[in-house]
C-alpha cells in the first residue's frame, strides 16, 4: 500500500498562512518550499540593507545598541552583533512551551520573513525550511515575552536550540539541540549581519500560539453544538429553543447561525412530551450563548488571519521606495485583545458544558437515569470522578480568564513604557482551548453513558450518528474503570468529527 505525501506548501505572494497550516506544522513535519519570487525579493531586501549599512545610513540593530540602548553603537563585528542579541535575550524561564506551539512559530516566522522587507539572508529562510521538514523543534521556556518588541526571549532560545545550543524536542524525546539536530539530518544555522534580529524581532510565538488556540476553538464550539443538540435529544426535549422566528426577533445573526445548526441536528427529532415547558438555560439559551462565542471567534479570527500574514519587525526595509521605516510593527495589541476574547469565549462555553454535564447526572432532571449515571448506584459511581475534575478544570479555566491584554508594565528603561502582553494572551487562549476539549469529552462520555442506562435513543439522524460515533468507541462504564483515557478519546472523536456528516449504521446500546 502507498502512502500519498501531503503536497509541499509553497510560500509566494498569493499565498496565506492559516491555522490549518500551523496544526499541519505543529503535528509534525511539513514540507515548505519558496517560490522563486520569493526568494528573489528576500534577495533584493538583503543588498539593500547592505548598501545601506556601506552608505552609513542608521539601523537599529545593525549599526546600534539594542532596545534602550539605541542611542550608543553597537559592536562593529556582524556576528559578534548577532550574538550581543542572543546572548542578552537567552533568559527565559519556567517550563517547556508546547512544541505544537513551537512548530507553528517556526511556520509564523518563516512566513514573516518570505516578505521580503526583514533584511534577513535567504539562508536564514532555508534552515526554517529545514527543520519544518523534521519532527525538530527547540525546547522554549513559557516566560520572558512582554509582547512588545515581539517575542524577544522565546525566539532567542528558539534561534539558539537552530544553532544547535541548549535543549531540544525530537521524537517525544527532549535532548541536546546539537544532537537533535544531528539525528533529524539537519545543520545548525549560521547567524551574520542582521539575521539574529530578524529572527527575534516579531511576535510569531504570540500569532502562532492564538491561531492555533483559534483552530482548536473552532471545533470546539462546532462539538459543543452536536453535543447541545444530542442532550436535547436523549431529554426528550422540544426543538422550540432553536425557532428560527425566535432567534430572528433576538437580531443577533450568529445566535440565528446557531439556531440553524441546532434544527439541522435535529431535524426528525420526536419530543417526549415529559418535559417541563421551558428547559434551563443550558438548553433553552444554548443559541444565544454559542452563537455569541461564534461572533467572537469570527472576529478574532479576521485579527489573527492579518497578524498571520503581516510583519511584525522592526525596521522594516523597502528597497523599492529606497526606505529604511523604523516603527513599532512589533506591537502585539491586535492579536492580544482577540486573544482574551478567545479565552472568554472558550470559558463561558466551558461553563455551559459543565452544566449541561450536572443536568445529565442528576436523577432529579436527567429523564429518570440513575444518579451520577451509575450502572448500579451505591456499589458502582459512574461518572462520579469525570464530573469532579470537569469541576477542577471549570474553575481553572475561569481562575485563569483574566485578560493579559491590558497588564501592561513598562520595562527596558521605559523604552518599553507600555506593552500589550501579546504572548501572555495568546498562550492563556492556547491552553483555555485544550481545556474546553476535556469538558467536551467528559460531556460526550456522559451522553453515551446516558443513552445506555435511558430507555430514549436519538430520533434525530445527525444525533443518533452522532451517538454512533461515541458508541462505537467507548463502551458503557458498567461496571466502574478508570475513565481518564475514555475523556481523551471522547474529546478527540469530537475533533474528527467536526463538520462530518452523518454515518449511517446503528450499533447496539
Amino acid at each position: 500500500m502507498t502512502t500519498t505525501l501531503p503536497a509541499p506548501v509553497t510560500i509566494g505572494s498569493a499565498t496565506r498562512l492559516t491555522p490549518d497550516l500551523l496544526e499541519r506544522a505543529a503535528a509534525g513535519p511539513l514540507a515548505v518550499r519558496l517560490d522563486p519570487a520569493t526568494r528573489r525579493r528576500v534577495g533584493d531586501c538583503h543588498r539593500f540593507l547592505l548598501r545601506c549599512l556601506a552608505e552609513g545610513r542608521p539601523v537599529y540593530g545593525a549599526t546600534t545598541g539594542f532596545g534602550a540602548l539605541v542611542g550608543l553603537p553597537g559592536r562593529t563585528d556582524a556576528a559578534d552583533q548577532c550574538e550581543s542579541l542572543l546572548d542578552h535575550l537567552t533568559a527565559g524561564q519556567g517550563d517547556d512551551l508546547p512544541f505544537e506551539v513551537v512548530r507553528g512559530t517556526l511556520l509564523a516566522r518563516l512566513w514573516a520573513l518570505a516578505k521580503g522587507h526583514s533584511g534577513a539572508r535567504e539562508q536564514v529562510l532555508d534552515a526554517l525550511v529545514a527543520a519544518l521538514d523534521t519532527g525538530f523543534a527547540p525546547a522554549v521556556p513559557e516566560l520572558g515575552s512582554v509582547g512588545a518588541s515581539g517575542d524577544l526571549v522565546p525566539t532567542a532560545h528558539l534561534v539558539r536550540g537552530l544553532r544547535g545550543e541548549g535543549p531540544a524536542h525530537l521524537a517525544g524525546r527532549r535532548l541536546p539541540a546539537a544532537e537533535a539536530l544531528r539525528l533529524a539530518g539537519l545543520t545548525p544555522v549560521d547567524l551574520a549581519g542582521r539575521d539574529a534580529l530578524a529572527l527575534v524581532n516579531g511576535t510569531s510565538f504570540t500569532a502562532a500560539a492564538a491561531g492555533l488556540a483559534l483552530a482548536q476553538l473552532t471545533r470546539s464550539l462546532d462539538a459543543a453544538l452536536r453535543l447541545t443538540a444530542l442532550l436535547a435529544e436523549l431529554l426528550g426535549s422540544a426543538p422550540d429553543f432553536a425557532d428560527p422566528s425566535l432567534l430572528a426577533a433576538y437580531h443577533h445573526p450568529d445566535a440565528s447561525a446557531a439556531g440553524d445548526r441546532l434544527r439541522d441536528l435535529l431535524a426528525g427529532t420526536r419530543p417526549s412530551g415529559e418535559r417541563p415547558l421551558q428547559e434551563p438555560y443550558s438548553i433553552r439559551c444554548a443559541p444565544q450563548l454559542l452563537g455569541a462565542a461564534m461572533a467572537s471567534v469570527r472576529h478574532a479570527a479576521s485579527v489573527i488571519e492579518d497578524d498571520l500574514n503581516g510583519i511584525s519587525d522592526n525596521p522594516l526595509f523597502f528597497p523599492e521606495e529606497d526606505r529604511v521605516c523604523h516603527g513599532g510593527n512589533f506591537f502585539g495589541q491586535p492579536v492580544a485583545f482577540a486573544a482574551d476574547l478567545l479565552s472568554l469565549a472558550a470559558v463561558q462555553t466551558a461553563n455551559l458544558a459543565e452544566r449541561q454535564l450536572d443536568l445529565l447526572l442528576d436523577p432529579h432532571r436527567n429523564g429518570g437515569r440513575n444518579p451520577l449515571l451509575a450502572a448500579d448506584p451505591g456499589s458502582q459511581h459512574g461518572l462520579a470522578g469525570v464530573q469532579l475534575t470537569a469541576t477542577a478544570i471549570t474553575a481553572q479555566m475561569r481562575r485563569t480568564a483574566t485578560p493579559a491584554s491590558v497588564q501592561s508594565l513598562p520595562t527596558n528603561l521605559h523604552n518599553q513604557d507600555i506593552v500589550p502582553f501579546g504572548t501572555q494572551a495568546a498562550l492563556g487562549a492556547y491552553r483555555q482551548a485544550r481545556a474546553l476539549r476535556l469538558l467536551h469529552g467528559s460531556l460526550a462520555l456522559a451522553l453515551r453513558q446516558a443513552a445506555h442506562l435511558g430507555d430514549r435513543l436519538p430520533t434525530a439522524p445527525a444525533c443518533a450518528a452522532e451517538l454512533d460515533r461515541l458508541a462505537e468507541a467507548l463502551p458503557p462504564v458498567s461496571p466502574d474503570r478508570p475513565l481518564a483515557a475514555d475523556v481523551r478519546l471522547a474529546a478527540d472523536l469530537l475533533d474528527a468529527a467536526a463538520g462530518d456528516p452523518p454515518r449511517p449504521g446503528r450499533p447496539s446500546f
